[in-house]
């Protein structure tokens, strides 16, 4: 039986920076993991430049029933804190927009330097190993692994959530967390896209690729960013944003036009240009093929001056208030994050240790806590898996 202190399933952001704060305090760390690459959602992420954290994070930023779990890990390892380890490494960076700090070159430079403190800390990286059965000891933790039996006084579960299951993702941290009495909260796929069935999705299809600025609504939140159209419904960062807000069949609210009020707008072009037509006047707004398509679909298409003001309110509430119900969402398979998880009110905020079972863990993306778009998961993950580090 190998006996180490430490123990780390899953070697993605939280496990990564777990293993690598623990180290530097001079614990005896194992990291494992069921796949054959670390990192590989950090690999992914943000377009292969991975938006690794977000200038304005604060605990608002952050979904939980248990909201006030996370301040005590973000207040501890700051965004500041990860932008100094960046800067130590001489990764280039910049901000996107919203304080989004983006690699310059590649996410892997994150990923590098993740693994480089972890080799100078003297970290021990295990892949391509699972993990068939835990069980509590007098002194920890034994584990039945595929490199033989393990044993550790303290236990880290890094296994993340179900999002992006091509990647490895499992629910094997919530059958952990429930062999050892702890609740897991309903899972669900966060900052995901919408999919649209009826006949939306013919609009949806023909403007696929189509990206517009506008403020998208549901359940009393509101994010104005970029809405994309796609061939299965609608993406881009206000709907990912929305998503992990909406439950299934509850309507959405799309303001097209963020910057003005719909109908002063429509009357001051009536006013202005009444010979112009609507579709010519929305083709300077949007894209000529949105303003033809809406045009055709939405409303008759005709010179300013012809409609009543019952009709261009009617266009004007389309414009700034259209509403939607999406048919579902694109699911775990392309999710970012998974809502829910390891209820936090049975895990200490301060250490991350579990209330229910001594010597045990829970970091990152498995804990029911997920970030909006833009850094915060990841902001999560660093600061969760710091804080344990600081106590395993």
């Amino acid at each position: 039986m190998r006996s180490t202190p430490v123990i780390i399933i899953g070697a993605g952001a939280a496990g990564l920076m777990c293993a690598l704060s623990a180290a530097q305090r001079g614990r005896e760390v194992l990291l494992i993991d069921h796949a054959n690459k670390p990192g590989k959602k950090i690999l992914m992420s943000g377009g292969g430049r991975c938006n690794f954290t977000n200038m304005y994070t604060e605990p608002a930023n952050f979904l939980s029933q248990n909201p006030h779990f996370c301040k005590s890990a973000l207040a501890r390892y700051t965004q500041w804190d990860f932008i100094a380890l960046v800067a130590k490494h001489a990764v280039p960076y910049h901000e996107k927009k919203l304080g989004q700090l983006f690699c310059d070159n590649k996410s892997s430079d994150i990923l590098g330097l993740l693994l480089a403190e972890c080799e100078s800390a003297g970290v021990e990286l295990r892949m391509d190993t699972s993990v068939q059965a835990i069980e509590k000891t007098a002194e920890g933790y034994r584990l039945q692994t595929s490199m033989g039996p393990l044993a550790c006084q303290s236990l880290v579960v890094a296994t993340g959530g179900l999002s992006i299951p091509t990647l490895g993702a499992t629910g094997f941290g919530y059958q952990i967390a429930r062999q050892f009495g702890h609740s897991v909260l309903p899972t669900r796929a966060g900052l995901v896209p919408f999919t649209i069935t009826d006949q939306l999705k013919d609009i949806c299809a023909e403007l696929s690729g189509t990206s517009v600025d506008c403020l998208v609504s549901c359940n009393d939140q509101a994010f104005r960013e970029n809405l994309l159209f796609t061939h299965r419904g609608l993406s881009g960062p206000a709907i990912l944003q929305i998503s992990s807000f909406w439950q299934p069949g509850d309507s959405v609210e799309i303001n097209l036009l963020p910057d003005h009020d719909a109908l002063a707008w429509l009357q001051q072009q009536q006013a202005e240009r009444p010979n112009s037509e609507l579709k010519t006047l929305l083709g300077e707004v949007f894209t000529k093929k949105m303003a033809n398509l809406l045009a055709e679909h939405w409303f008759v298409s005709k010179p300013m001056k012809q409609y009543t003001p019952v009709e261009l309110q009617a266009v004007a509430n389309t414009l700034g208030a259209w509403q939607l119900v999406p048919a579902g969402t694109e699911g775990y398979r392309t999710a970012e994050v998974t809502l829910g998880g390891v209820d936090t009110r049975e895990v200490s905020s301060k250490t991350m240790e579990s209330l229910k079972s001594p010597g045990l863990y829970f970091i990152g993306e498995v804990l029911d806590v997920s970030g909006h778009l833009g850094g915060f998961n990841f902001q999560w993950a660093w600061a969760s898996g710091y804080a344990a580090a600081q106590y395993v």
